[in-house]
C-alpha cells in the first residue's frame, strides 16, 4: 500500500488548514446584505492574507452557493457567482481549493444564517442537514478501509443517503475525488471505479445534499488519506 510521505502530508496539512482557517473566520463577517460574489470576494481575500492567491479549481478559488441556488450542482469551469443577497435567513456553502506549488486544499463548509448571522442553527430545516452530515461521515470514517475501491464508497455512500431520506446534488453523482497534480487526473469516487482507495495519497469527501424535494443544498468536505497502519486520518 502505497503511503504518503510525512513532508508530502506536511505540505497538503499546510495548505488545506489555510482553507479551514478562513473557512472558520468568513462566516462572522457575513451580513444580510452580502451575495455569492461579495463572499467568494471576501475567501479569497482571506486566502491571499495567509499566502493563497492561487487555485486549482479554474479560476475558481471560492465556489459559494447560497439560497435558490444552494441546491445547484455546475463545474467551477462554467461557475458564475450570483448577486442574490443573503438576507436574514440563509444556507451559505462555501467550497475553497487554494493551491501553492502544485500542493491543493479542497475543503468546504456550510454556513447557516439566522436573524441575519452565521449560527450554530436551530430551525429543523437547517439541523437535519447539518447532522445528517455530521452522521455520514462520521460512519465513512468507520467504513472505510485500504483495500475498498472508489465505487464501493460511491455505492455505500449514495445509499446511505437515500435511506435517510436525502438527495444526492452533484451533477455527476460523485461524492468525491483523488488529490492530484493535475485536475484531468483525479480518480472520482463514482460508479464503475474500481481503483482501490490506497491508490492515492489523498482522497476527498464531500457529499453534497438535500432534504429529498427540499429548498436546501448542504455540503461538508474533508480530505483524508491512509496512515502507514492502514487507519484513516484527515488533514
Amino acid at each position: 500500500m502505497p503511503v504518503p510521505s510525512h513532508s508530502l502530508i506536511a505540505k497538503h496539512r499546510e495548505v488545506q488548514n489555510a482553507a479551514k482557517a478562513v473557512l472558520q473566520q468568513l462566516g462572522a463577517s457575513i451580513t444580510p446584505h452580502d451575495s455569492e460574489r461579495s463572499i467568494a470576494e471576501k475567501a479569497h481575500a482571506l486566502l491571499r492574507a495567509q499566502g493563497y492567491p492561487d487555485t486549482w479549481y479554474y479560476d475558481c478559488p471560492a465556489f459559494v452557493l447560497l439560497g435558490t441556488r444552494s441546491c445547484m450542482s455546475v463545474s467551477g469551469r462554467s461557475y458564475v457567482p450570483s448577486d442574490e443577497v443573503v438576507g436574514l435567513t440563509n444556507l451559505v456553502t462555501v467550497d475553497l481549493s487554494p493551491s501553492r506549488d502544485g500542493v491543493w486544499g479542497d475543503c468546504a463548509r456550510s454556513v447557516f444564517i439566522e436573524n441575519g448571522v452565521a449560527t450554530e442553527p436551530t430551525s429543523t430545516e437547517f439541523t437535519v442537514g447539518k447532522r445528517f452530515l455530521a452522521d455520514l461521515h462520521g460512519e465513512m470514517r468507520r467504513y472505510v478501509h485500504p483495500d475498498l475501491a472508489f465505487h464501493d464508497l460511491y455505492e455505500w455512500t449514495n445509499t446511505h443517503i437515500e435511506k435517510a431520506g436525502f438527495e444526492n446534488l452533484d451533477f455527476l453523482g460523485n461524492v468525491g475525488h483523488s488529490i492530484a497534480t493535475r485536475r484531468e487526473d483525479r480518480q472520482y469516487i463514482e460508479q464503475s471505479n474500481m481503483k482501490k482507495l490506497a491508490e492515492v495519497p489523498f482522497f476527498t469527501f464531500e457529499p453534497h445534499v438535500r432534504v429529498a424535494g427540499g429548498k436546501w443544498g448542504f455540503k461538508h468536505e474533508n480530505i483524508f488519506y491512509f496512515d502507514d497502519q492502514g487507519q484513516l486520518q484527515e488533514l
